[in-house]
């Protein structure tokens, strides 16, 4: 599919986020997090590329939303809080990545579990400054120095995640096409040829995990001006499984796939909760079947093969 489909597809994606946000308020909460959730997937887009996967990238989703959350009480400015989240998601990813991009495989994804576990424990066990289990409620946080609250907080929160995901998504969609794109992919299929090139595999496989850091820091930053409340769960081991799972359904083959797989992932949670309030996981893993047996390409997978058969 070329660019510029894609460029169309997703400002009529972002209308009908509007759109469906607006008829259905109830939706706007569901919608946000979707966003903020494709986001951090975007980033494992990049690592996927190079054929590895983190299972432990929550903890940058984590990191920012609990810097948002302290850096709240001081700089109450939702537009220089979600940056300095991202920044922060971004430098520690950076220190991170310098070790664990020496690995690979299911090394590489497992280093990144263990890490993200150990600050768990951290935020887990250190409850005089972080409550442990029981989180930390937002402080009041503005907009442009007017609270962000309400209604109308719903959807300037709404509005900085769909702004925050275009952005991204374009810039991911350049970086896919651009050299570094090709030396991703050179990573996953035969990674001695770039060293015979004069190309650093472990320097670019770097560049795209302190990426991958700072889009989830967008996404922590998102998620905690949405729910107004963080808790050590955020990086517990089955968040960065819910970015894996979300991975799978929506396809790697577009920077499209994890937004529609994280807005299919929402929506599916949400009605089978109310549905089958006892057995929601079950009908997940399910729908996880269904995708990975007759749809292994995941949801932009069975959106490009219509396009081709039409």
């Amino acid at each position: 599919m070329t660019r510029r489909s894609e460029t169309l597809l997703a400002f009529a994606g972002a209308v009908l986020i509007l759109v469906l946000a607006y008829a259905v308020p109830w939706l706007r909460f569901v919608l946000t997090i979707a966003l903020a959730k494709g986001l951090a997937v975007l980033g494992i887009l990049l690592l996927l590329r190079a054929g590895q996967v983190s299972f432990g990238h929550a903890l940058y989703l984590a990191l920012a939303a609990y810097t948002v959350a302290f850096g709240a009480m001081a700089l109450p400015e939702a537009l220089l809080l979600v940056p300095l989240a991202a920044l922060f998601a971004g430098v520690v990813g950076l220190l991170i990545g310098l070790f664990v991009v020496r690995y690979r495989e299911i090394f590489f994804g497992m280093l990144n579990l263990a890490l993200s576990m150990v600050f768990y424990s951290v935020l887990e066990k250190f409850y005089a400054l972080t409550h442990g289990a029981d989180g930390i409620r937002l402080p009041p946080v503005t907009f442009l120095g007017r609270p962000l609250a309400g209604e109308a907080g719903e959807w300037t929160v709404l509005g900085m995640a769909l702004v925050l995901a275009l952005a991204c998504g374009a810039l991911v969609r350049v970086a896919l096409a651009s050299p570094l794109g090709e030396a991703l992919a050179g990573i996953k299929t035969r990674e001695t040829r770039l060293d015979f090139m004069g190309v650093s595999p472990k320097r670019v496989l770097l560049a795209a995990y302190v990426a991958s850091a700072v889009m989830a820091g967008f996404a922590g930053a998102i998620i905690a001006l949405t729910t107004r409340h963080v808790t050590p769960a955020l990086s517990y081991w089955t968040t960065s499984g819910e970015l894996v799972f979300i991975a799978i359904l929506g396809g790697a083959g577009s920077v499209l796939g994890p937004f529609l797989g994280a807005a299919a992932y929402e929506l599916t949670r949400v009605y089978a909760a109310a549905t089958f309030a006892n057995a929601w996981q079950l009908v997940l893993g399910l729908v996880l079947l269904g995708v990975i047996v007759f749809a292994p390409g995941g949801i932009w997978g069975m959106i490009a093969r219509s396009r081709r058969a039409a």
